[in-house]
């Protein structure tokens, strides 16, 4: 006897168990916004209204749980292969990161938490920051990447980075103007929505290593700022820094896939080829040459350094001067940022040190492991 069940036939059956996974994972996410808020209740000293934080949480989570059910019939790695039986480890994880981002939209609207529980949205969004480094890692290693498991990420990213820039926005770490830079992913998958809806062309981006950094960074980013150690002057600042070139990415981007800019063209193409090979010659190398400047002029006329944080800042420059690990050097000094805000120096430093953070070294590097695993995780 021939088997005669279809690929469709099949997805449609072993999908059965993950709709009973999915009833599982949301009445227990559910659960867990109750216990918090009624944590909220018992303690009223965190400044937090319970049944806000519950209604804005609980409705962030259903929208979460709402769209992985909607797409639950997705759980396959290729177009033509049969279902997994189950959710799997990776998609459990991402589905963990999209509860903790509606444990932290709970405090949108509410006063700034009193106590330690100002520390709790910046923890509960570092941790979604750091399962979306996991979850495709956990999928590469267990065969497990699907469809469904890439939209929910590029889903759960994008409402993270809408949350937790306006919680940050809320607490006063960010102007209002970097709003912008979450408003722009929404703006742009409209854009080609309403194109598609008018019969006008979409053209595929261009390839670039920095996109998805660009992302990635954005995320770490305001995890970072959402915790109370770091001044809001110089948060502000960094936003701005962190704003300008993922917003001058998205125009690109717009720009190619609207047609306004022929992705397809040799020229086009050799001038972009051309604009990355100055950058990592020119602007990148000047970007690390100036930081190290910078520095050593902030430890010669700066006398309230203390002198271990001098020796600690000056290996930092030579590092960023010789290439050596210079994102990681660059990284750490923006964690230095409440020291480095009295001078017009100090600001042009926390920019400078922003752009290398988000473009690399460039060429004429000792070192450049950290470089490397930025582009080998994050480049797309």
């Amino acid at each position: 006897m021939h088997n005669t069940t279809t690929d469709k036939e099949l997805r449609i059956y072993k999908p059965l168990s993950i709709y009973k996974e999915l009833r599982v994972i949301g009445f227990a996410g559910l659960l867990v916004i109750i216990l918090v808020s009624a944590i909220f209740w018992i303690y009223p000293d965190t400044n937090i209204q319970p049944f806000n934080y519950c209604l804005i949480a609980t409705s962030v989570w259903l929208f979460c749980w709402r769209q992985t059910w909607k797409r639950a019939d997705l759980n396959y790695s290729a177009k033509n292969s049969p279902a997994f039986p189950n959710l799997g480890w990776a998609n459990n994880l991402t589905l963990l990161r999209a509860g903790l981002i509606a444990l932290t939209s709970g405090f949108l609207f509410q006063p700034f938490p009193a106590g330690m529980i100002a520390w709790l949205p910046g923890l509960l969004y570092s941790a979604a920051a750091l399962l979306d480094r996991i979850d495709g890692f956990v999928a590469r290693r267990t065969n497990r990447t699907s469809v469904l498991g890439s939209e929910l990420d590029t889903l759960f990213d994008a409402l993270g980075l809408l949350i937790a820039p306006l919680l940050a926005i809320q607490f006063g770490k960010l102007h209002w103007s970097f709003f912008a830079v979450s408003l722009a992913y929404y703006i742009f998958i409209f854009g080609i929505y309403w194109r598609h809806k008018r019969n006008r062309p979409t053209h595929p981006l261009l390839p670039s290593q920095l996109r998805r950094a660009f992302a990635g960074f954005q995320m770490g980013f305001v995890a970072i700022v959402l915790l109370p150690i770091f001044p809001a002057r110089a948060t502000t600042l960094l936003g701005a820094a962190f704003m300008l070139p993922i917003l001058i990415g998205f125009v690109v981007d717009w720009l190619v896939v609207s047609g306004r800019i022929d992705g397809t063209q040799t020229n086009t193409l050799a001038f972009f080829s051309e604009l990355d090979a100055m950058s990592k010659c020119l602007f990148q190398p000047a970007l690390r040459i100036i930081i190290s400047t910078l520095i050593f002029f902030l430890i010669y006329i700066d006398d309230l350094l203390p002198s271990v944080s001098a020796v600690a800042i000056a290996v930092f420059a030579i590092l960023i001067l010789l290439g050596a690990g210079a994102r990681i050097a660059a990284l750490l000094l923006l964690m230095l940022c409440s020291y480095l805000m009295n001078e017009w120096y100090q600001p042009a430093l926390l920019f400078t040190c922003s752009w290398l953070l988000l473009l690399g070294p460039g060429n004429y590097s000792l070192w450049r492991g950290d470089d490397i695993w930025v582009n080998r995780q994050d480049g797309a």
